[in-house]
């Protein structure tokens, strides 16, 4: 596949492309925001992925007739954005900053419901699939403010950063295909008359995007070129097949980042921003080879926002596999943790400011009961990204019944 040059003439920091390779930063801060939401400072530019604030409730959900591991694919009734949730995340993380770039990495409500209140709020504009741009579109965010990504372009956002788009597949098999196969919309969503909130479920005003959109960042810096991929959802189920839309192909996954990597000039990225678990990385870490792992999408789909991060990360398969490969693997400690990457290598920033802004701990503490569970249950599995590994209940929600009957309503302690 071969990569579209693309100048970003509409967008915010297109004046930025005049700005000589040289002047490029040397490191890129990435920030965990919680589920597959990041905050990317690269240089001057600032960029969120996904963005969700919001906790669409579990209870309005009904898994399809036909296919029950299909767990979120209608719902009861519509639901709407919590803007001030998102209002007290944007001040705390931004203060008065300028955010250039929003990403749909996929089109599912655990991933773009809060994209277009991001950019009505900053006025940044959004970057994803046709159907991210199509409930940005009933949301209020119309005409340029939207892009619609396919894969395969590379868009330079100036100070030696470029971006290229990696068409890519979502979580799940042929068991969910509601939710794992590729689909758009065709027409904006239409806002519910009395809330004005939009149906979450994946076969409704949510789904997938035609599978998935993956970022390979090349920063060209004084002292090198640093380079991160990230995606939010994947599934080796069909990692090496080609994604057909409307019977258009768009290339596999991974002949897809095979071609990126080769624009680029890479064997190699310094970190990869990863889900999919130990299936995933034996398909992918022969491509990039990366020097640091740091997993994303692995804290549930419907935990509260507010009390932080709800459990310990856990995939013993994953961490054993990449151990034999030489990889760090760097699990989060609580949401807003952040990851620098540098010419050196990628260190933990404690973002104590943030947080403490945001009411949560520097470091996440668990109950002796939780810490215990963990031993029973990865917190990641086959699949388990966006939730479709487990059928209800799941072994964390059997694993917190168990401490509520124990009298520890919250497993998390202050």
């Amino acid at each position: 596949m071969q990569y579209r040059f693309a100048l970003l003439a509409t967008f915010a920091f297109a004046a930025a492309c005049a700005v000589p390779a040289a002047a490029a930063p040397p490191s890129v801060e990435m920030t965990w925001m919680s589920i597959a939401n990041w905050y990317f400072k690269i240089g001057d530019k600032r960029i969120v992925m996904d963005g969700y604030i919001t906790r669409v409730p579990q209870s309005l959900f009904i898994a399809s007739p036909v296919f029950p591991k299909d767990l979120y694919t209608f719902t009861t009734g519509p639901s709407g954005v919590d803007l001030p949730a998102i209002t007290r995340v944007k001040n705390a993380m931004l203060g008065t900053d300028k955010l250039d770039l929003l990403l749909a990495g996929h089109a599912h409500w655990d991933h773009s419901w809060d994209t277009p209140a991001w950019s009505r709020l900053t006025g940044a504009p959004m970057m994803g699939s046709l159907s991210a741009c199509l409930q940005a579109s009933a949301q209020g965010v119309t005409g340029d403010s939207c892009r619609v990504v396919s894969g395969a372009e590379r868009f330079e956002l100036g100070g030696g950063v470029t971006m290229r788009v990696v068409r890519w597949n979502h979580s799940g098999d042929n068991t969910n295909p509601i939710q794992h196969f590729a689909r758009e919309l065709y027409r904006p969503p239409v806002p519910d008359a009395v809330t004005g909130g939009l149906r979450a479920g994946v076969g409704e005003d949510y789904p997938n995007g035609g599978g998935n959109r993956a970022f390979l960042f090349t920063v060209d810096s004084p002292d090198g070129k640093l380079a991160l991929f990230v995606n939010n959802s994947a599934s080796a189920f069909d990692l090496d097949k080609d994604i057909i839309v409307d019977g258009v192909s768009y290339g596999s996954p991974l002949s897809n980042l095979a071609a990126a990597m080769k624009d680029a000039g890479l064997t190699q990225v310094d970190a990869w921003i990863a889900t999919g678990g130990e299936p995933v990385a034996k398909m992918v870490v022969p491509l990039i080879h990366p020097k640091v792992y740091v997993p994303s999408h692995w804290d549930g789909l419907f935990n509260p926002f507010w009390p932080g991060m709800p459990y310990p990360f856990k995939d013993d398969a994953l961490r054993t596999y990449l151990d034999t490969q030489k990889i760090p693997l760097l699990a989060q400690t609580q949401y807003f943790d952040k990851f620098v990457l540098t010419p050196a290598g990628v260190t933990r920033d404690a973002n104590h400011a943030v947080k403490s802004a945001l009411g949560f701990a520097d470091v996440q503490r668990f109950s002796r009961v939780l810490l215990d569970a963990v031993d029973e249950v990865a917190s990641t599995s086959v699949g388990d990204d966006c939730g479709e590994g487990f059928a209800p209940p799941s072994p964390w929600a059997r694993a917190f019944a168990v401490l509520q009957q124990r009298g520890i309503g919250n497993p998390v302690r202050p």
